[in-house]
């Protein structure tokens, strides 16, 4: 299946959009925000439900207090704050009061990983996926692109547990069809090929995509696999397509440490060790520029993608 696309929308977006559709279907849904209500676009939903929408400020520990209060009250809380205040921040009132006791908060976290562009190095967090994935319970899902994010955040309303929802700041190619459903913990086999699986999550969805047209003009067939779930991972499409292949490049706006690539790793070392490479963040801080600049510079581009191919197949 090719896959094109002929606008562009950024991720936090879909977000909004997804959070204004429960305000509408879900009663139970509220919304939660540290301060930072434009940038997690989440006008919508307090034009529709006023009621049950929480300001709370610059206290991002008191928002996962308050959201774990709420749960129990029967309510579904989305909390929506940076990536970065989303976790290391408020790692010990995530770990204590939602994930020791399996409460039904949903922390949506928006401005993730490099692309955050020019905010610098403090705000572009690389190590999210791995602090939440530890979380015993807790789910970690990464979309890449508006729909899948918009149907993700409709999805984990219906989802009985913590979620980690995370997702970004700059505008990217939609295109992933509008009625594509979104299952949690099932990957979802974009392009087949023979010679080499590509596993990629997030916005590098889109650039493995893009690697994998092109490659296949150099007559390398990549089969591309997006993995939107991160935890619970989907092992099986990952195994049943390195059967096949016999080799595997992950990619992902993440440290190489703790992200998609290493549960990938880890599994396979389980079940079928497997020739890896990995496309991701070389254990560094990011700095200030724009967001391609910034995915050239630490190899997390389409051409990092292809680049990371070849040198499995040589």
């Amino acid at each position: 299946m090719k896959f094109t696309y002929t606008e562009k929308k950024d991720t936090r977006s879909g977000f909004g959009a997804g959070l204004a559709e429960l305000a509408d279907k879900n009663p139970n849904v509220v919304a939660l925000c540290a301060d930072l209500i434009g940038s997690l676009k989440m006008e919508k939903f307090i034009e529709k439900a006023p009621e049950r929408f929480y300001q709370v400020g610059i206290a991002e520990a008191n928002m996962m207090g308050l959201a774990a209060g709420l749960s129990i009250t029967g309510k579904i809380p989305f909390t929506g704050t940076f990536a970065n205040f989303s976790t290391s921040r408020v790692y010990d009132q995530i770990r204590q009061s939602i994930a020791y006791s399996g409460k039904n908060v949903k922390i949506c976290a928006s401005h993730a990983g490099l692309t955050l562009g020019e905010d610098g190095a403090t705000h572009q967090v690389l190590e999210d996926i791995g602090m939440m994935k530890m979380l015993p319970g807790m789910t970690v899902i990464n979309p890449c692109d508006y729909n899948q994010t918009k149907a993700a955040t409709i999805a984990i309303a219906d989802f009985e547990g913590p979620v980690y929802l995370r997702f970004g700041r700059p505008t990217v190619p939609v295109f992933i069809p509008e009625d594509m459903p979104f299952e949690i913990g099932k990957g979802i086999m974009l392009q087949e090929g023979t010679d080499v699986t590509i596993v990629a999550t997030g916005h590098l969805v889109w650039e493995s995509l893009v690697a994998a047209e092109e490659l296949e003009k150099e007559g390398i067939s990549c089969e591309v696999i997006n993995i939107h779930t991160i935890k619970p991972l989907d092992e099986e499409i990952i195994l049943k397509s390195v059967e096949k292949t016999g080799k595997i490049v992950t990619t992902e706006e993440h440290n190489y440490l703790g992200g998609l690539g290493e549960s990938v790793a880890g599994m396979l070392a389980r079940k079928r060790p497997t020739r890896q490479e990995f496309v991701a963040v070389n254990d560094t801080f990011g700095e200030s520029a724009t967001p391609a600049e910034l995915m050239k510079k630490y190899k997390i581009d389409s051409e990092a993608v292809k680049e990371a191919v070849k040198r499995i197949l040589a």
